[in-house]
Order: structure tokens, then sequence, then C-alpha cells
């Protein structure tokens, strides 16, 4: 099979993240993955510094009096200066009390991917489901992404972020069961029928509330616990420190509020399917990548009696590039 078009383009997904931006592209057997945490950092203004961000190819933007860097780098320099990361995006969107958000998204897009290798190339990026009363800041978010990338060339068009979970990983299945991802700003939940989205709403509660509300308890930064979170926490045994301790409360209320929010939605839907076999469920995103989190989730779920038969409760193959590949798997599949 070839991933090209015939003018010669390769077609691209792209994760639009609170927390990082990942994009994919296919090679001539797998796919290919670079990323960029979505955040950024204020430095004094310096032609020094300015000179050697530039000499290591660390991404920044200069300003008359700050160097705004932006990206991987971004973390950490926050830690070095005690300071916390600043994030263009917040909750799942575009964040509206961040000044430099538009610029810093357009500045991450542009050094992530590049401008477009043809005229038109092809990528499919990823958005959020609306939560309840947000269809306004959807269509503002969705819509400014789509001009940024069209500005560096792209083709491009909007994915659920569920859904793409789904074609990432339920190929086996027909792409019918439910794929969830758990990030940054939001738990985006998808039901797919052959293809079919069914269901898609999103739980405004995700890795930056654990951070956010861990971090207000210990007195710490949030920076600094999503740090300790992603480097050494996990479910099970007897926490070793207190910030471990206030995480698992954290996590725990995050799973709770999850599946309680996916039982009350199920039940009520009028537009479930006759399906007539259990289906699989798959679980993707940072905030699962902690070990034991798939078997937390799977008891909370068989303990809220969820309506509809699960056959299996799985994490995706790379829980950080799912939803990249999902979108990424969009695009080819209009070649």
């Amino acid at each position: 099979m070839t991933y090209r078009y015939s003018d010669g383009s390769t077609p691209v997904g792209l994760d639009v993240g609170t927390s990082r931006i990942v994009a994919a592209w296919p090679d001539e057997t797998d796919y290919v993955y670079r990323s960029e945490l979505n955040s950024f950092v204020a430095l004094p203004g310096s032609k020094f510094t300015e000179s050697v961000l530039r000499k290591e190819n660390v991404p920044h933007t200069v300003r008359a009096n700050e160097i705004l860097v932006q990206g991987n780098e971004s973390e950490r320099f926050a830690d070095l200066l005690g300071a916390e990361s600043r994030r263009p995006m917040a909750r799942g969107f575009l964040n509206p009390d961040e000044p430099e958000s538009l610029t810093m998204i357009g500045e991450l897009l542009r050094s992530l991917l590049g401008t477009a290798s043809h005229a038109r190339q092809k990528l499919f990026f990823s958005i959020p489901a609306a939560p309840a009363g947000a269809a306004d800041t959807l269509t503002f978010h969705e819509a400014t992404l789509r001009q940024m990338l069209s500005e560096l060339g792209y083709d491009a068009k909007s994915v659920s972020e569920g859904l793409a979970v789904v074609y990432s990983e339920l190929e086996g299945s027909n792409y019918t069961g439910i794929g969830i991802s758990i990030g940054g700003g939001l738990c985006n939940v998808c039901m797919s029928y052959l293809a079919v989205p069914v269901i898609s709403f999103s739980v405004p509660k995700a890795g930056d509330y654990i951070d956010a509300s861990a971090a207000a308890v210990t007195n710490d930064m949030a920076t600094r616990v999503r740090l300790i979170k992603e480097s050494s926490f996990l479910f099970g045994g007897v926490q070793p420190e207190k910030t471990h301790q206030v995480i698992a409360v954290y996590y725990d209320d995050l799973i709770q509020s999850l599946v309680g929010a996916m039982k009350d939605v199920f039940t009520k839907s009028k537009s479930l399917p006759r399906l007539g076999r259990p289906i699989p469920l798959v679980i993707s995103g940072g905030s699962t990548m902690p070990l034991g989190f798939r078997e937390r989730f799977e008891r909370a779920m068989q303990v809220a009696e969820f309506p509809v038969p699960i056959s299996e409760i799985r994490l995706a193959g790379n829980p950080l590039t799912a939803t990249a590949k999902g979108a990424l798997i969009a695009a080819l599949s209009e070649m």
C-alpha cells in the first residue's frame, strides 16, 4: 500500500491536546510521531540567552523584554525558575485567560509540523466533544485551529478525539466499541458502531484537575506535581510520600466521576444500537499511564454495573500517540 497522494504528499494526523500536541506520519511499514508540550514559559529578554537558545534549536519567541520558550523545553525552564508553565489551552480548549494563547499555539504548530510539503496536503486534527453548554467554545476552537493549519498550507479537517481512539485501536472489532481519551483537560468518550459515532461526550475533569487539586493540598506547584505523577506514581500498596497519597485520592475521584458520567449518559441514551454481543472498550491518553490505572478503572466499571455489556477493557497500544494515530488513519481513509 502506498501512503502518498498523487501529488506526492503524505497525510498527517494531529492530536491537539491540552497537555501535549502530537503529530503522526506514515512511513513504509508503520507510523512515526513527534510531540511537543503544549506549554511555554517567559524568560527575561537577553541577546545572549536568545543566541544560546537558537544554537541549541530550542523553540522560542522573542518579545521586546522577554523570551517565550515553548514546547518540551518549557517544563525544564519552569522547574528551574520555580514558576508555573503557562498553557495555551485549558480544559480541552483554547485558553481564554491566556493572552498569548493563539500566538503560542501557532508557533507550536509551525515548529512541530512545518509548512505543508505540497499544496493542500491532507491533515486531520483532533477536537474534543463539547461538555454541556460549551458548543460555542468548541465552534471557535475548531475554526481557529483549522485556520492556523490552513495558513501553514494544509487541507485540515477535524475528527472527534474519542472517535480517533476508536480508529486507532479497534480495527479488530470493525471499529465497534468505546474509545476513551483521558488527557490533561478533558475525558473524551465515544461509542462507535462500524466506525459511525453513536455517542460522543466529554467530562471536564482530567489530568490537570489532579495536578491542580493535589498542588493545592500539598502547597506545591501544579507543574511539579505533574512531574511526580508522570515519573513515579503508581496504583496499589502504600504510597511512599504525601504527594503520591494525594494524587491517588484525586485519581480515584477522576475515575469515579468519569464512570458515573458514562453510566448516566449511556443509561439515558435513546440512540444505542442493538449490538447482540459485548463490545470492547479502550482507554488512552497521558493520564492512563500510571501502573495499575486500567485495573482501577475496570473495577470502577464493574461496581457501577455499566449498562452496555463490555467484552474487555484495555489500554491503547501507546496511550500517548493513539489519538494522533487515529487522526492519521482518518486521513489515510480518504486516499
